[in-house]
């Protein structure tokens, strides 16, 4: 019936409204509603009619219980207890009738529930007596809840509601309150109202008391163990062990209900005051109206109230279940124990009482009498051997002291309550309107110490109903599913359901995965259990199917929710671990605040290993969900990743491979616990890169759609610094770029710290493109996408030369027909006015523009090989250094590397003594294995000592560049007819670098405006490649406009200095006004001999085939040379072998 009214939802609303066009079929509406609202409708006729028939029957039994000529057969304690319940279903009637807005009206009488109580009553002049039966009542509640009579909370908190009311109907005027206020004392009501509601304020107690239970439970169930194992037990030592369990299971319900009990307090202390000003977030300023559950559960609570809570109710899970597990092996000694306990009083106190106390008055004495009659158990008595022994007289003192055998035969509920009521009619003598209570008055006539032995064995009766029914017992102490039920503020909010944020379960989840404390992570699953109570109270007391479909729906989605932020969190910490792994530890030390690099650790163990978590009867792999979605979770990582590197430039790179290095060594860490995907696999699939045949992938796609787009055009070099720099030019292109889309923050280094950490570290590298970019570059290409990377490089160059050829042709079309050397005579003013008679190239100034755009790409694109080889053959070395002393390569006196066994490695010997001595053994059974293994020895030897004289990818760069140069040979270098040099009739190609580097000075350094299309450093090695490699860097030192200039001016001053006298700080500067060109041509001279320098040691003229590409990429060495004094430094040094 209360579950009933308290799952009740209007059926009105669930009704269609006829539209206008429909009123026709307005009465077979009605008819179908009628038909529908009728069954609800009856099912209200019958709480109606079982609700006069209970307030009749109470009064009924109050009246009767109140006559004061009665002096036995009294009301029992059943009596009692079946009279609250009672009275505890109509309040609880009551107040859902009026909660209910759904039904207003089908219960308005049913207010006056107690008055009806009152009036059935037949005298009036009786109630003062029927108010001392309401006293008796009173008295009992107020004892028992003193004495904590009662075990299941349930059974408390029956006594809390309807305490009140009898106190109300007990005190209707000033007389009759001063009556009960003399028996019951105030402050005695007060005192059992008067608590701290909040689980908080007892934490403390609380631990102690779980600790201290648990051991002693653990301790007692060792003993239970011990004493099956062992056969011809001493029967006192087999006593005590199961009387002691028995006393730590009564103890363990009692720490049960008291717990729970603490849960529903504070659930209804919050009920009773919710939160008056919820806090408003950023994303609810829009709408700032709260349902009232809101405020009396999800706002109520603050962060320490829900982790004392969820410590509670882990508590009581796990007392529960470890209570639950050990059902079979306590249930005979807890029978034992209440046989015992129940025969020791029946056969041996209570024949004592007979033999004193009790002998000369009859009607106690039949009342002992029918007490042993009823439960007895005289089988079980070794020292009687005829239940009638008890009546005779002339016993011995040995006689008298009965031994029982250990039977494990519990006495039955009705011998429970009957020896109850006995026991009741003995001491109150079948009035209970005594002052003083059951066992306080001394008027009864029995002696004190019966009468403590009475009271004491009345108080254990109560508890062997719920021992005996054991497991029932825990499911009911250890049952929280009132957490989730909501029905009255689903009324009264007018909404179908709330959202998820506001059930007090899923509070309890995403409190532990937001805190992430470390104590509770591994409690994470305990509040789903909360669902599982729930379901259970949903189906088998309330007997809504719907509610239990509502719960089902609700723990779908908080299970996802779950194991989405649980695979966050355990993401975010192993990525945050691997984070402030690989972070610089001199970074670390060098801040204030290092120790915010520093992980706290968390344990994730327990979670990794459920496989079986019970859920509505169903059975989820936890772990497998786990790994499912980790999987999952790194290949979005990786797609973000690269997608943020796509929206990027090149400089990018270094950030990409500190995260990708970030997110593989958090691969390594969680697949020590889970069955991970490989993440080679992982990163190809998202990479695109998993046909055999497919030498391309987003990375390598797209950094070489950067070099062809931005890096190439808008870049240029600064020789000194090995750095590609952002041109002003192209700062605008770079602008133009659309923003990646915010990833999460897991995504990056975990924590915000660390990504910070991270952000700025790779703000150092997004300026420029060096040594630490190519090192990435190669890292995150490999083997199998560098090579791609390396002939589209190479295929743009050639592109570019063939390009290039008719604007340079144009060039040398307008160079006069003579040109013959600079003058010294017109010093360097005179040179100047020369060199511009000659260079008449301003009708193609777009032309000389673009040639020198595409020098410029053209020797980014040769530093850019130079750098990647540098990187390579440091990789090369350290491999090398890994190696050689496995393949017994040592140094020789010449600094060449000879080998030091003439015929197998030293790890081939190895493995080869190890495999014969194995195969000689007459223990091994099968050498084979060892075979194999020595034979793979031998090929991975023969392997390694093939990749040992590696190519260079420069050489094979500019042996390439050489070979596209020798088509236009014929148009850029001219053989002279008469065999000598041509002074003054030449037009080769490093006539026109010659004029083109002239202007390009003379412009950036006279014309300030013009440094915002600045070239650097790539113009010099592209034209001065391109000379070397035509055979014209001999012509192009002796004949070139700037190296012309700078003679003069080197002349001239010599001509000064000689000439003038010796205080020359008051002679005129001759110079005045070409300083800076000056300057400019002799850094431009210093550069171009430094480029000629590193070209003749690293591509000798004698043969420009220097190497080649294996079909794998690793260049091949195929030519030797002597050795030659390299001007760049950074290059090893070249050695005949």
């Amino acid at each position: 019936m209360a579950s009933l009214l308290y799952t009740y939802r209007s059926c009105v609303k669930a009704l269609p409204q006829l539209p206008d066009s429909m009123k026709h079929s307005q009465a077979d509406l009605y008819l179908e509603t009628y038909q529908v609202l009728d069954l609800e409708m009856s099912r209200l006729r019958e709480i109606q009619r079982w609700q006069a028939s209970a307030a009749s029957k109470l009064a009924a039994d109050m009246q009767r219980f109140s006559r004061p000529e009665r002096l036995v057969n009294g009301p029992t304690v059943t009596h009692f207890w079946s009279m609250l319940k009672l009275l505890d279903v109509l309040l609880q009637l009551d107040h859902l009738k009026n909660a209910k807005a759904s039904i207003p009206n089908d219960f308005s009488w049913y207010k006056r529930t107690f008055t009806q109580v009152s009036t059935q009553w037949q005298d009036t002049d009786t109630m003062r007596e029927e108010l001392d039966d309401l006293q008796v009542l009173i008295v009992f509640c107020v004892e028992s809840l003193e004495l904590d009579f009662a075990l299941l909370f349930p059974e408390r908190h029956t006594l809390l509601r309807v305490l009140p009311v009898l106190v109300v109907l007990a005190t209707s005027s000033e007389k009759e309150s001063e009556s009960l206020y003399k028996r019951v004392k105030i402050n005695r009501l007060l005192n059992i109202f008067k608590r701290h509601y909040l689980i908080l304020n007892h934490m403390g107690t609380i631990r102690a008391e779980h600790d201290d239970f648990s051991i002693r439970f653990a301790s007692a169930m060792n003993q239970m163990i011990t004493l099956k194992s062992s056969d011809g037990a001493d029967n006192d030592w087999s006593r005590d062990i199961k009387g002691n369990m028995y006393d730590t299971v009564v103890e363990g319900f009692q720490l049960l209900s008291r717990w729970t009990g603490r849960i529903w307090e504070q659930c209804a202390w919050k009920f009773s005051r919710p939160c008056k000003e919820p806090p408003i977030s950023d994303s609810q300023q829009d709408s700032a109206t709260f349902f009232d559950y809101e405020k009396v559960v999800r706002w109520n609570y603050t962060a320490e109230e829900r982790r004392a809570l969820l410590e509670l109710i882990g508590y009581i899970k796990s007392i529960g279940l470890m209570m639950q597990h050990c059902d079979t092996l306590v249930s005979e000694a807890l029978w034992e124990t209440i046989h015992m306990e129940v025969q020791d009083f029946v056969q041996d106190k209570l024949d004592t009482m007979l033999r004193t106390t009790f002998r000369k008055k009859k009607d106690l004495s039949r009342i002992l009498s029918d007490m042993r009659t009823l439960s007895a158990d005289w089988m079980a008595n070794t020292s009687k051997a005829d239940p009638e022994q008890h009546s005779l007289h002339q016993e011995t003192e040995e006689m008298r002291q009965s031994t029982f055998y250990p039977r494990p035969v519990a006495p039955t509920a009705a011998q429970i309550h009957c020896l109850q009521f006995l026991i009741c009619e003995l001491v109150s003598g079948g009035n209970l309107r005594k002052p003083g209570g059951l066992f306080g008055n001394s008027s009864s006539g029995i002696p004190v110490e019966d009468l403590k032995q009475l009271e004491t064995f009345f108080y254990k009766l109560s508890f062997f109903l719920h021992i005996l029914d054991f497991t029932a017992t825990i499911g009911t102490l250890t049952d929280l599913g009132f957490l989730w039920f909501r029905e009255f503020y689903l009324e009264s909010s007018r909404v179908i359901q709330f959202p998820i944020e506001c059930s007090l379960p899923w509070m309890l989840v995403d409190h532990v995965i937001e805190s992430q404390d470390a104590g509770l992570l591994e409690s994470i699953l305990i509040p789903l259990d909360l669902y599982n109570d729930s379901a259970q109270h949903a189906l088998t007391y309330l007997k809504q199917r719907f509610l239990y479909d509502e719960i089902e729906a609700e723990v779908d989605l908080s299970f996802d929710l779950l194991v989405q932020k649980l695979n966050e969190v355990i993401f975010t910490y192993y990525k945050s671990c691997a984070a402030s792994t690989l972070l610089d530890s001199s970074f670390t030390y060098a801040c204030d605040d290092g120790e915010k690099y520093f992980v706290k650790p968390l344990r994730f163990d327990a979670i990794f290993k459920l496989r079986r978590v019970m859920i509505l009867g169903r059975t989820i792999d936890l772990r497998s969900l786990i790994t499912q979605r980790m999987n999952k979770l790194f290949r979005e990582n990786i797609d973000f990743l690269l997608e943020r590197f796509e929206y990027g430039d090149l400089c990018g790179v270094v950030e990409l491979q500190q995260l990708l290095d970030i997110l593989e060594l958090t691969h390594q860490s969680i697949s020590r616990f889970l069955e991970l995907d490989s993440y080679s696999l992982m990163i190809s699939e998202m990479q695109e890169n998993l046909s055999l045949v497919s030498y391309s992938s987003r990375i390598s796609s797209q950094i070489w759609n950067e070099m062809q787009t931005d890096f190439l055009p808008n870049f240029i070099l600064c020789n000194t610094t090995q750095r590609f720099v952002r041109s002003l030019k192209g700062a605008h292109h770079s602008s133009q770029r659309s923003d990646a889309s915010t990833g999460k923050p897991y995504f990056y280094c975990g924590s915000h710290d660390l990504t910070m950490a991270y952000q700025g570290l790779a703000g150092l590298y997004r300026d420029f493109f060096g040594i630490p970019h190519m090192f990435a570059v190669v890292k995150l290409l490999g083997s199998r996408s560098l090579p791609g990377i390396i002939r589209a490089l190479l295929d743009h160059i050639s592109s570019k030369i063939t390009a290039m050829v008719p604007k340079v042709t144009g060039l040398q079309e307008a160079l006069p027909k003579s040109i013959g050397l600079l003058s010294f005579d017109g010093g360097i003013a005179g040179c100047q006015k020369i060199i511009h008679e000659i260079l008449t190239w301003e009708a193609k100034s777009d032309v000389k523009v673009e040639v020198l755009h595409d020098l410029k790409e053209i020797g980014s694109a040769l530093y850019w090989m130079s750098l990647l080889d540098i990187v390579l053959r440091q990789i090369d070395t350290t491999q090398f250094m890994q190696s050689a002393p496995w393949l017994g390569l040592v140094p020789g006196n010449d600094g060449q590397v000879k080998h030091a066994y003439s015929d197998n490695t030293p790890f081939t010997t190895l493995l080869s003594a190890a495999t014969s001595a194995v195969a000689s053994s007459p223990a091994c059974a099968n050498p084979s294995s060892y075979l194999v293994m020595s034979k793979q020895a031998e090929a991975a030897s023969l392997l390694y000592k093939s990749n040992l004289n590696s190519g260079s990818v420069l050489e094979y760069a500019l042996a390439f560049t050489s070979a596209a140069l020798d088509r236009h040979y014929s148009k850029w270098s001219a053989t002279p007819k008469t065999g000598f040099i041509d002074i003054t009739t030449s037009k080769d190609f490093y006539r026109v670098f010659s004029g083109l580097q002239y202007s390009y000075l003379e412009d950036s350094m006279t014309n300030p405006s013009k440094k915002r299309e600045m070239l650097g450093d790539s113009v010099a090695w592209a034209g001065c490649t391109i000379m070397y490699l035509l055979g014209q860097q001999l012509h192009f030192e002796l004949f070139d406009f700037s190296y012309q200039f700078l003679n003069v001016a080197e002349i001239e001053t010599a001509t000064v200095s000689l000439y003038q006298p010796a205080d020359r700080s008051k002679s005129p500067n001759i110079f005045q006004g070409y300083e800076v060109i000056l300057e400019a041509m002799r850094k431009a001279r210093r550069l171009n001999n430094h480029v000629f320098s590193m070209l003749r040691a690293r591509c000798p003229l004698e043969d420009k085939v220097a190497c080649a590409i294996k079909p794998s990429g690793a260049p091949l060495h195929r030519m030797k040379f002597s050795n030659t004094v390299s001007a760049f430094e950074t290059l090893p040094q070249r050695a005949n072998s």
